[in-house]
């Protein structure tokens, strides 16, 4: 119920429309200025948040951060993107809620990128590599042809010009709106690094949250060194659908990066902010010549 009205537009002295505008300019918007993380429910600064490589000060859980963000954070400035301009033609006509061509424009238009990757050559550290980073925020980071296609070229700069070849997956899996041309790039890509590791040149994978599907199933986990981020969820298929299939309770943390490290399936989980100088080292000692 209303205590007061006003009628024909009539306000009180001092609260008429020229000092209302006045009021709204001496308001400071807060809106997008703090941000609840999604480990310890603390409200954090956005600022501070941003100033810690996107990591909460309080808790260290790892929030996910684009594939610009990434090459920014491991290259030297200067590098170059290269392998761009590729864009997925629709093979299948797709549509489910929606189109699958709107759904590429929308993903499009958010992101500035014309697919889930990016590929750029550049240095980290004292090294010339070649990196290869996808984005979650372009249709959960899924692996169509063109991600294939341009993961696929990485791999042939790096073996052609004998860079290591650094990819930092994340990942829902192979899109299903491409259909088997999705699952394709999986042997695609598997092959191209068996031909890396023929040629002998190093090939590191970064997981971060989340790496699943038939990326985890194939590129992700054939690197000479698998690290991951604290946190990251990696796997095939997702632990609520695991435990709906076998009708059991998972062990804690199942399939998060500490847990897989136990197991064996990892060799290093890596804080955001030491992961550039952990790849230096061990650079330095994929490429250190062998003693005899």
């Amino acid at each position: 119920m209303s205590w007061f009205k006003r009628e024909n537009g009539d306000y009180e002295s001092g609260s008429g429309p020229e000092n209302a505008a006045d009021s709204a300019e001496r308001t400071v918007r807060t809106e997008g200025l703090w941000i609840k993380c999604v480990g310890c429910r603390a409200v954090i600064f956005k600022a501070d948040l941003e100033s810690n490589l996107n990591v909460c000060p309080k808790c260290q859980h790892h929030f996910k951060i684009g594939a610009r963000a990434r090459i920014d954070l491991l290259l030297e400035p200067g590098y170059e993107l290269v392998d761009g301009g590729l864009r997925s033609t629709d093979p299948l006509n797709f549509t489910d809620v929606k189109p699958y061509k709107r759904r590429l424009r929308a993903a499009q238009e958010a992101t500035g990128l014309d697919d889930a990757i990016l590929n750029a050559i550049g240095q980290l550290g004292t090294h010339s590599v070649v990196l290869s980073a996808m984005e979650y925020a372009f249709i959960g980071g899924s692996m169509g042809a063109v991600v294939g296609e341009t993961i696929a070229r990485a791999v042939d700069r790096a073996r052609i010009g004998r860079k290591p070849l650094i990819v930092v997956a994340a990942s829902g899996g192979a899109r299903m709106m491409e259909g088997v041309v999705s699952l394709m790039q999986m042997a695609k890509i598997s092959s191209a690094l068996a031909q890396l590791d023929d040629a002998h040149v190093p090939y590191i994978c970064v997981l971060t949250d989340p790496t699943t599907g038939g990326v985890t199933a194939s590129f992700a986990m054939l690197g000479d060194l698998n690290i991951a981020e604290p946190g990251a969820l990696i796997g095939f298929a997702g632990p609520r659908v695991i435990e709906q299939t076998i009708r059991q309770k998972l062990p804690e943390g199942f399939q998060r990066s500490e847990f897989l490290l136990e197991k064996g399936f990892l060799d290093a989980v890596v804080q955001r902010r030491n992961l550039k100088s952990y790849l230096i080292r061990a650079l330095d000692f994929l490429k250190a010549p062998a003693v005899a």
